[in-house]
């Protein structure tokens, strides 16, 4: 059972979570049941329930492990998606500034909406490049599938926002990677991520063709029989949800 504030993995049926004592559940006074801790009634009887925040010590000894967290570093599983816009240069040099920035803006906020559907997270906004990940600071079971089916959904979006553009039709390239990092403090104050995976996504994206997403082998072991791929050998493979049998 992941904790909800520390996402530390505990183990299945504890009330408490042994890093950070946060509760799991919150008991009905009326008729005992444990409701999940974001309830506000009770799912069996309907009574009202009184949720109360952690104590000033519990929230400092949270701060505290949440900061060594941070300093010491976190291993992780993570997939990383990296999308960046094509020929955005030669795009760019046409047009008046504030016309591109108004454009960029608009790629932005539909690729921001595809991502936060399947739960990722966008760490960087790099120019018309966008660096996400999946697996943190929330992690799932299935962070490789949400991150191909993001990246369809990302190249989607941008298909439709032809319907207001009078020119320039965008194009994008997405690539895919997965595979162990250690998320710990950097140089900012932002947590950074130390691994290959964010490096390799970067340069995947660059290989694939326009509008299509890459993923390495890493990825597809985890996706596999989800997505029809095609083969692009040492490159990786672009995946397509046209014949998915994956229902969702």
């Amino acid at each position: 059972m992941r904790c909800s504030s520390c996402n530390f993995d505990n183990a299945a049926g504890k009330k408490f979570c042994i890093r950070c004592g946060v509760a799991f559940g919150v008991r009905c006074p009326k008729c005992g049941t444990e409701n999940p801790p974001e309830a506000s009634f009770c799912g069996d009887c309907g009574a009202g329930l009184v949720v109360t925040a952690r104590t000033e010590a519990e929230e400092h000894a949270h701060n505290i492990i949440v900061d060594r967290q941070a300093a010491e570093g976190e291993r992780r599983h993570l997939t990383v998606l990296f999308c960046d816009l094509v020929g955005s240069t030669e795009i760019a040099s046409h047009l008046d500034p504030e016309e591109w920035r108004e454009i960029v803006a608009g790629y932005h906020r539909a690729a921001a909406q595809a991502i936060e559907r399947f739960g990722g997270h966008v760490a960087q906004y790099l120019g018309d490049g966008v660096m996400v990940y999946f697996g943190w600071p929330e992690a799932h079971d299935n962070d490789a599938e949400r991150a191909a089916r993001a990246g369809l959904a990302i190249l989607d979006a941008i298909s439709k926002l032809h319907e207001h553009l009078t020119r320039p039709k965008l194009a994008a390239r997405i690539g895919i990677d997965s595979g162990a990092v250690v998320v710990g403090a950097g140089a900012g104050k932002e947590a950074d991520v130390f691994g290959d995976a964010p490096n390799v996504a970067a340069r995947v994206q660059t290989a694939a063709a326009p509008d299509t997403v890459l993923i390495t082998a890493d990825t597809h072991r985890l996706v596999s029989g989800l997505f029809v791929v095609e083969d692009r050998g040492c490159r990786g493979s672009r995946a397509s949800n046209g014949r998915s049998n994956f229902t969702g």
